[in-house]
């Protein structure tokens, strides 16, 4: 099968997996080819002015680059939008895509937090913005704002999965008591698109990197 859509990879990468969902949503088939970025390839050098993934190859001799960009793209060009139709809503959505990578800049101070003191601030700074989000998110469900998957939940999906491997040997308290929180977690854990968007050896990729962080986390793991 010709593909028309290229989608340049790095297996952990949560930008990567935005745009893996989005292409799912679509119904759209792609080619992904992953790369190692301690050795990159000319040719993505080239293609990558920040030399970051995930890059959308969407012709012969065309990338994109920027997940937000590339998502957008998307939804711009391929039938199903995910992005609302009225502007402030519209705008609004867009602001969370932007809550989610903030939220996944919390996460990498999580893991990368040298001593318990600065482990649990981390948490902390991170259950304070989903605590925003559990009085944001339409408490109808089972998504962002309701009924219809958006771009906002496919920036949440690779959020939500840090977390399903770091509660294998690590408690945070970060989403006690946050029902609708939960509730969203949960519906994005069993959306196809979002579960497809790695493959079956992400947990234990995301493990190996955390040891390998010699962190408060990887005690945690060894404990």
């Amino acid at each position: 099968m010709t593909h028309q859509y290229t989608l340049v990879s790095h297996a952990l990468c949560p930008y990567v997996q935005r745009a893996a969902i989005v292409l799912q949503e679509k119904g759209v088939a792609f080619e992904r080819i992953t790369i190692d970025l301690a050795d990159k390839p000319d040719w993505f050098k080239k293609a990558s002015p920040l030399e970051k993934v995930p890059l959308l190859k969407v012709d012969d001799d065309q990338f994109l680059f920027e997940s937000a960009a590339i998502a957008e793209y998307l939804d711009e060009t391929l039938p199903g939008r995910l992005l609302p139709e009225n502007p402030e809503e519209r705008a609004r959505h867009r602001a969370y895509v932007e809550f989610a990578s903030q939220i996944l800049n919390g996460i990498g101070s999580l893991y990368s937090a040298g001593d318990e003191i600065a482990f649990r601030k981390a948490a902390l700074n991170l259950r304070a913005k989903f605590e925003h989000l559990d009085k944001m998110i339409d408490h109808d469900g089972p998504f962002f704002s309701g009924s219809d998957f958006s771009l906002v939940d496919a920036a949440f999906g690779p959020v939500f999965r840090y977390f399903d491997v770091f509660e294998d040997f690590s408690y945070t308290g970060i989403f006690d008591g946050l029902q609708s929180v939960k509730r969203w977690r949960l519906a994005l854990f069993n959306r196809p698109s979002v579960r497809n968007a790695v493959s079956e050896t992400y947990p234990t990729l995301l493990r190996n990197f955390l040891i390998k962080r010699n962190s408060w986390m990887t005690t945690l793991m060894a404990a």
